[in-house]
């Protein structure tokens, strides 16, 4: 909070400057997808193991898992996801190059060896990651066209959205597969929150 708060007076990085609103509006409600995402990467576990014939850990995230984080503008999901899940490949990617820098110094200043700021379009990106996030980033048709090619043939999407999107999940093609909108309780904030999650 104290290097968004350092930077954004330089760079613009959030219109949110209330320490108070900051908490709640930025890492309580990064915090609150945090046991949704470790649920799904323990079932993805299972399934890379089955897969495999490996006997899986008793709901144990054991391998490393990466995950994108699309647009991710002061780090939100991205760098909070990356503190509390170090077992978690977290990167990064912005069209701003500003943006990347400060993940790149967040990184650096918090020793988060699992964290990356990565300065480029999404649609670039050819790399599979087994999570594809986004927070407040785009309709869920656009992003999930501009970063299907960094989802993993077994990868999930999270979708951080506010009311449930009645209208976004109605255009979805038939490509992409919503199996869960969970509903979120952040602390302190009186404003619907939900995950759309998805599959390629």
């Amino acid at each position: 909070m104290d290097l968004i708060a350092k930077w954004t007076k330089v760079y613009n990085l959030t219109a949110v400057r209330d320490g108070n609103e900051m908490l709640t509006h930025h890492l309580l409600d990064s915090l609150a997808v945090v046991a949704p995402l470790r649920r799904e990467l323990a079932k993805l576990d299972v399934a890379n193991s089955a897969a495999s014939g490996e006997r899986p850990g008793l709901a144990v995230v054991r391998s490393k898992f990466s995950l994108l984080d699309v647009g991710s503008g002061a780090g939100l999901p991205g760098i909070v996801i990356a503190i509390t899940c170090p077992d978690v490949a977290v990167t990064c990617v912005d069209t701003v190059a500003k943006k990347a820098a400060f993940i790149q110094q967040v990184a650096a200043t918090l020793r988060l060896p699992n964290l990356k700021g990565l300065h480029a379009r999404v649609e670039s990106l050819t790399q599979p990651y087994d999570v594809v996030c986004s927070r407040a980033f785009a309709s869920l048709v656009d992003f999930t066209t501009w970063s299907k090619s960094a989802l993993a043939t077994h990868g999930v999407w999270m979708a951080m959205k506010g009311k449930h999107p009645d209208q976004e999940l109605a255009v979805l093609p038939e490509s992409v597969k919503v199996f869960h909108v969970e509903q979120l309780q952040v602390p302190g904030l009186d404003a619907e929150r939900c995950i759309i999650w998805m599959r390629g």
